[in-house]
């Protein structure tokens, strides 16, 4: 068996490409689901939180800066990243089952 026949299998049986694929989709995802927190989300919430400019946020405790703001639309984003996540899988799981019957 030659070099690139063994390649060819392993990026069948590992399904490499599809993986490939997966994590691009996933990092294009990610700037999208930046842009939604950044620029629709947090503008909301801005009013309410002190100071309004959130993403400069910083808790000073000695000579430690804390940056909670940008900590902050982390976790937003984390949250949002997540709920899109369970929405597509429960999605594509409900589609599995109805195939299998």
């Amino acid at each position: 068996m030659g070099m690139m026949s063994e390649f060819k299998e392993f990026l069948e049986e590992y399904k490499v490409v599809g993986v490939a694929v997966a994590f691009i989709m996933a990092a294009a995802t990610t700037t999208l689901i930046q842009s939604l927190v950044n620029n629709i989300v947090m503008p909301l919430l801005s009013p309410l939180l002190p100071g309004g400019d959130w993403q400069t946020g910083l808790l000073l405790i000695g000579p430690f800066k804390i940056g909670w703001g940008a900590f902050l639309a982390a976790c937003i984003n984390f949250v949002i990243i997540a709920l899109v996540i369970f929405m597509i899988a429960k999605m594509v799981m409900k589609e599995e089952k109805v195939a299998k019957k």
